[in-house]
Parts: C-alpha cells; sequence; structure tokens
C-alpha cells in the first residue's frame, strides 16, 4: 500500500524585466507568446475562469506530466492569481495556489511570484517547483529582450 502524506512549501522569487509592465504582462496571456517561454504545448484562455494547459515530459522515456490552471482573478498590468495542479501520468502530485505580481521599477517591470504548493506523496517538491519556475522566468528574459534594429543603407 502506499503511504499517502502533504508536504507544504511556499517560495516567492523576483525577477526585474528591461520591458514596459504592458508587454511582460501580455507575455503570460498571449498564447503563442506564453509557448515560447513556458512551454510549446501551452493552450490559454486568459480570463477570470479561464484555463490554462500544458503536457510535457522531462526525459524521452518518463513519464507524461500535465499542468492545468484556472485564473482566479486579473487586474491588468498588476496581477494574476491561479490555481494550479500538476499530475505525473494519472497521479495527481501537487495543488498549488499562485499569484505574479507586475509592478514598474525604473523603465522596467519587477515580477513576484508567491507559490503556495500542496506536495502529495513524495511525488514533487516545493524546491523541484522553485528551480522550475526560475528556468521558466530564466525563458521569459530571453522572450521580452530587445530586438536588434537593423537598416540598410540606399
Amino acid at each position: 500500500m502506499t503511504e499517502r502524506f502533504i508536504t507544504h512549501s511556499t517560495f516567492v522569487l523576483e525577477r526585474v524585466y528591461d520591458a514596459p509592465v504592458e508587454r511582460v504582462f501580455a507575455a503570460w496571456g498571449d498564447q503563442e507568446v506564453k509557448r515560447r517561454w513556458f512551454s510549446p504545448t501551452m493552450e490559454v484562455d486568459f480570463r477570470v475562469g479561464g484555463t490554462e494547459r500544458s503536457t510535457f515530459r522531462n526525459q524521452p522515456d518518463g513519464p507524461l506530466f500535465t499542468y492545468e490552471a484556472v485564473f482566479r482573478d486579473i487586474v491588468p498590468n498588476e496581477r494574476i492569481v491561479l490555481t494550479n495542479h500538476m499530475h505525473s501520468d494519472q497521479d495527481r502530485i501537487a495543488v498549488n495556489l499562485v499569484s505574479i505580481e507586475f509592478a514598474p521599477e525604473n523603465d522596467g517591470t519587477r515580477v513576484t511570484i508567491t507559490d503556495h504548493g500542496t506536495y502529495l506523496d513524495g511525488r514533487d517538491r516545493g524546491d523541484w517547483r522553485e528551480e522550475g519556475v526560475g528556468q521558466e522566468l530564466d525563458r521569459l528574459a530571453i522572450e521580452l529582450r530587445p530586438t536588434a534594429l537593423t537598416s540598410t543603407m540606399v
């Protein structure tokens, strides 16, 4: 028989991006943009009560992970609050409450993510999730880099 237990964990991550709040906020709700930095399988219905969903494997022969979230609160250019859960194959491994806050900082944007996690039966952990979210935020930084302007001489 499988031992059942819950582990709780909260983490806060902050990043400052060299992009205006409107552009950073839009990167969370635009499906095509989010596919570039979060997951190529991401499906987004960005509205209160809407959902986002992604599936992926960390290793070619590893389990299929499914991430599903529901947007609980959205204030444009200020905050997003969502609940999510993660499955490994058919087993639910985590349920989280996440807030994403956006604030102007100099000419850029400070993003603060607070993640309150409930990890089930040792199949997921807060430090693993924190590392994964950190990697996503690093990919967002790449997505938000200013595009080099080119000119041609006539």
